[in-house]
């Protein structure tokens, strides 16, 4: 076979294999294509009684039930896939070259952005739960478990199915940025940035083969296709407007 023949083989090879995930089913992830699940804390774990007297624990589960969760869900504009870095240190018991020996795993903090009502629903659902950690009419701290819960983020393929999801473990939103207001003419929504700490985070997928208990199978695919069918009429709706929900 002649050089140039083989050179041209070659570079068909690798062009189809670089083509390929454009032409499957899956296709490439997309940025635009995810879906943000919220579950908010309980608000009184911890309490020897059971009882909670913080009254932002009242706001936050009234608004949960008149569906704030689902609006907070809804108007995020944007947010982070967590990272992660494992600690090393020199293994000094040995001669000759040393290696690096992990010793510990740390994460930053992910950070979403979230359009706003006019009556501020996703800033006040934020403000209540960051009360659950400090109650400003008491000047009190929280129980720990009373204020951390759950987020889950999925990658969605172009037919809203989830494809890939991680699960931030015990987060609370750690910091709420300024709002800026101007009477210029707005030219765009109002949006709240809020960044969330959190203790860990896990595959899904390798969550349920590690088998962590959770729901049963039957109840995971009711709740993928509620979300997948909700999602489909969702998309209906055009993109404009859909932020004014």
């Amino acid at each position: 076979m002649a050089i140039g023949s083989f050179i041209e083989s070659t570079s068909s090879m690798v062009l189809t294999e670089l083509l390929a995930p454009l032409r499957d089913n899956d296709g490439m992830a997309l940025p635009s294509r995810y879906e943000v699940i919220f579950s908010f804390p309980p608000g009184n774990r911890g309490s020897k009684t059971g009882d909670n007297s913080n009254i932002f624990h009242q706001i936050l589960f009234g608004n949960v039930g008149a569906g704030g969760s689902k609006d907070v869900s809804m108007q995020c504009n944007s947010f982070e896939f967590p990272g992660r870095t494992l600690q090393s240190a020199a293994d000094t018991n040995m001669q000759g070259p040393s290696r690096e020996i992990v010793n510990d795993v740390t994460f930053n903090e992910v950070t979403g952005v979230f359009y706003c009502h006019s009556d501020m629903r996703e800033k006040t659902m934020f403000e209540a739960w960051q009360n659950l950690a400090y109650d400003p009419k008491h000047m009190t701290v929280g129980w720990y478990d009373s204020y951390v819960s759950n987020i889950t983020i999925y990658n969605l393929d172009q037919n809203d199915n989830r494809k890939y999801g991680v699960e931030l473990q015990e987060c609370f939103p750690k910091t709420m940025t300024p709002q800026s207001l101007s009477a210029d003419q707005a030219t765009s929504v109002q949006r709240i940035s809020v960044s969330f700490s959190f203790r860990s985070w896990i595959n899904i997928e390798n969550k349920m083969k590690a088998g962590y208990t959770g729901n049963s199978t039957l109840d995971r695919i009711q709740g993928v296709l509620a979300n997948q069918v909700e999602r489909k009429l969702l998309s209906k709706i055009p993109k404009v407007l859909r932020k004014l929900f």
